[in-house]
């Protein structure tokens, strides 16, 4: 190693230290499945907040959205303009009567046991086919996160991508292990802040050290196709003038917020409506914010690293690029530049985290508990769902161990398979009175099965339908699951009446009565 290398691996070395102390710490408190899967309903506002986004934004944000501007220019940004839609109708709509109708329904600590208890659905269907979506587009998840972490450790300290992959996920593994949903909140909260800071930064300096006068310049000369107006257009796309189906998918981006369990379990786990007020703003300017500056990077980065292009999956190394040549090459400030390069792996952390522990919820929670064996004890449920973490971190690295993955098409898959999914019948279920066990089954299926057979299925010549159309498999996707939810619903017997009065209650609940976070406290 060099000087400079020297500084950056301290600067690595003491922050997943840090991290794993905080795991270390939270599993202290962590007595029961609840506090493992919810942290017992306690977040506050701010750390609510920063662990949605950033378990939410992932190494994609860093790496994957930076690296498409970088290779097409402006118009890739209309998936940023979804995603912030997106995640702020989630806060708006979502967040409180979601929190509210989780504790009035059994006190559900998952996304499935909420289905579960909301439909009263002693067949265990509902808890069995959600469990199963979940591991199935989670592993792909949490392989893109593994995959982004052995590439940014690779690209940095030159070590074979294998071994660096080994390296983050077993930290990662740690401290999920030990601390469960608070350790992942606590550290998504440091990590949240440490990615904003970085984000903010970096382009700043890049900017002010290029001159504003020479971007554009140097954009031209990197050989962007259409020329260099083009390439910082919204409405170009690779040189060409942007059509309506990608705008369309793009901003499609952002109907997945609805169905990501990662993300909806925050809201669950706030320890109060007034925190769940402060958190809105807090994560609302956030995702502003982050997205913004990512898109900025890609942009800006095409004239800072001249004369070097980047091609292809390289171009998803972008923001590693230019940290390591403002810190470390035009400024002597190695151990900052160290400090930033955490910031990407704090991104890529508080999603794989994240994605563990509701797999891990899945498996334990949901089939073992829920079905295969209801009567388990506290400790044993304890115990399993430590271990189910390890299984599930063994999996996903080995589906992560081609270092030839795409990071953004690993995620634009998960994510469109969770949104189709589960977005339809989280939304129905809150809102829709008349909605039913059926319904919500249908809908799962609906929007699950299409997103498999648009994205993976050659249906025409040889191509799949997302090839053939260029549409986003999650638009789609959820339109199957709404429409599938609603007709069955439909044609179907309504719900039972004690079902119906627990979605009318849910609509007079004050938010006093919500706070202390159980369904006993709630009636009483």
């Amino acid at each position: 190693m060099n000087g400079n290398t020297v500084f950056i691996f301290i600067s690595f070395v003491v922050y997943l230290l840090v991290m794993i102390g905080i795991g270390a710490y939270c599993s202290a408190n962590t007595k029961n499945t609840e506090d493992f899967y919810l942290g017992g309903r306690k977040l506050n506002g701010w750390v609510a907040a920063l662990s949605a986004q950033a378990s939410d934004m992932s190494g994609w944000l860093l790496m994957g959205l930076p690296g498409a501007i970088y290779l097409y220019g402006f118009g890739e940004a209309w998936i940023g303009i979804g995603l912030f839609i997106g995640t702020t109708l989630n806060w708006l709509l979502i967040s409180k009567r979601l929190r509210r109708y989780t504790i009035i329904s059994g006190n559900a600590i998952t996304l499935p046991a909420f289905f579960e208890n909301r439909y009263r659905d002693q067949s265990r269907i509902l808890l069995g086919v959600s469990s199963v979506f979940i591991l199935l587009f989670f592993l792909v998840y949490t392989a893109s996160a593994f995959a982004s972490g052995g590439k940014l450790v690779s690209t940095v300290f030159g070590l074979d991508y294998h071994v660096a992959i080994t390296i983050g996920s077993l930290v990662i593994l740690v401290y999920t292990f030990l601390g469960g949903f608070m350790a992942v909140c606590e550290t998504d909260f440091a990590q949240g802040m440490l990615m904003l800071v970085g984000l903010l930064a970096v382009p700043i300096l890049a900017y002010a050290s290029l001159g504003g006068a020479k971007v554009m310049a140097l954009i031209d000369q990197s050989g962007v196709q259409g020329g260099a107006a083009s390439f910082s257009s919204l409405f170009y796309d690779g040189g060409e003038p942007i059509r309506g189906v990608t705008i369309l998918s793009n901003l499609g981006w952002g109907l997945g917020y609805f169905g990501m369990p990662h993300i909806l379990t925050r809201f669950m786990a706030v320890s109060s409506e007034r925190e769940l007020r402060k958190s809105k703003v807090i994560a609302t300017v956030w995702v502003a914010l982050s997205l913004s500056f990512a898109c900025l990077i890609g942009w800006l980065g095409r004239a800072y690293l001249m004369p070097v292009v980047l091609d292809g999956a390289e171009a998803e190394n972008i923001f590693i690029r230019m940290i390591i040549k403002l810190f470390t090459h035009q400024y002597a400030f190695p151990l900052i530049g160290g400090i930033f390069l955490c910031g990407i792996l704090a991104a890529i952390m508080s999603t794989a985290d994240s994605q563990l522990l509701i797999t891990s919820s899945a498996l334990t929670e949901d089939l073992y508990r829920g079905i295969l064996n209801p009567k388990a004890s506290e400790k044993t449920a304890l115990a399993l769902s430590r271990y189910s973490v390890f299984a599930v971190a063994i999996l996903a690295y080995l589906i992560a161990w081609n270092p030839e993955s795409s990071i953004m098409g690993l995620v634009s898959n998960a994510w469109a398979g969770f949104g189709a999914t589960f977005g339809p019948v989280v939304l129905l279920s809150l809102f829709w009175r008349r909605s039913n066990r059926s319904g919500a089954i249908a809908g799962m299926l609906g929007g699950g099965l299409t997103v498999i057979l648009w994205d993976y299925v050659p249906l025409l010549g040889g191509a799949t339908l997302g090839q053939a159309t260029r549409l986003y498999s999650l638009i789609p996707g959820f339109a199957a699951g709404f429409l599938s939810m609603l007709a069955v619903s439909l044609l179907t017997p309504p719900p039972a009446q004690e079902i119906l009065d627990e979605f009318d209650s849910v609509g007079r609940m004050t938010a006093a009565e919500t706070e202390g976070g159980t369904e006993a406290e709630v009636i009483s």
